[in-house]
């Protein structure tokens, strides 16, 4: 199975386009949060609309730049990761959308508490499955992926501490447009593509139970 993952969109899609030999043979397409740019449930659907037309099969979940109608939005689509679960080819996947508590208000927005529980509420539907694919919008505290500049980390501590508790094969973040790249807490590979218009893309492979992914940029 491949896979390929992308986020931090903010209604920008053309690098779609860039994509054709990449996407030709992928079998689902992940967006991992912020479709939109404060958008509500008709700026999600042009994302979703766009990205379908690249590859039928799409798992979302909101990131904190949508708001909170779009979770609702993509649930009644029937590709909500947020809370969610699903086993896809042997691969349970899983996730949280949002971000944790930032300056800016911005609208979906949790506490580590609540991001802690939406974990766990998908992680249960998958929980006996491996590989175990991680969709987490804001990234796991203090690793190379939630660095803003000057070097400070904002990611998320109840994402690392569920990291460092179930051991997911690999872990897919956004939100810190800075912050693309690769790193790892214990056996999770943490990767993090950066925002869409930037380039940034993941590309997974599934291969019985392991999972391959490279950080990839246009």
């Amino acid at each position: 199975m491949k896979i390929v993952s992308f986020g931090d969109v903010h209604m920008a899609t053309r690098n779609l386009g860039r994509m054709a030999d990449v996407l030709r043979d992928t079998d689902l397409i992940i967006v991992s949060g912020d479709l939109t740019n404060f958008g509500g449930i008709d700026d999600a659907r042009k994302v979703l609309d766009s990205v379908r037309q690249a590859c039928a099969h799409v798992l979302a979940l909101p990131g904190n730049l949508d708001r909170r109608e779009v979770t609702q939005f993509l649930e009644a689509e029937g590709i909500a990761l947020h809370g969610k679960g699903v086993v896809l080819d042997g691969i349970g996947i899983f996730g949280c959308g949002g971000s944790n508590i930032t300056p800016f208000n911005t609208p979906t927005e949790l506490t580590e508490d609540e991001i802690y529980a939406t974990l766990r509420l998908g992680h249960e539907v998958v929980q006996n499955r491996r590989p175990l694919l991680m969709v987490c919008h804001t990234p796991p505290y203090e690793t190379k992926c939630d660095r803003i500049v000057g070097g400070k980390a904002v990611g998320s501590t109840a994402a690392r501490r569920f990291i460092e508790e179930v051991k997911p094969d690999l872990c897919i973040s956004g939100h810190i447009h800075e912050s693309a790249a690769t790193d790892a807490i214990g056996p999770t590979r943490i990767i993090n593509a950066g925002p869409f218009k930037g380039g940034g893309y993941i590309v997974i492979h599934a291969d019985g139970s392991q999972l391959a992914a490279k950080l990839e940029f246009l």
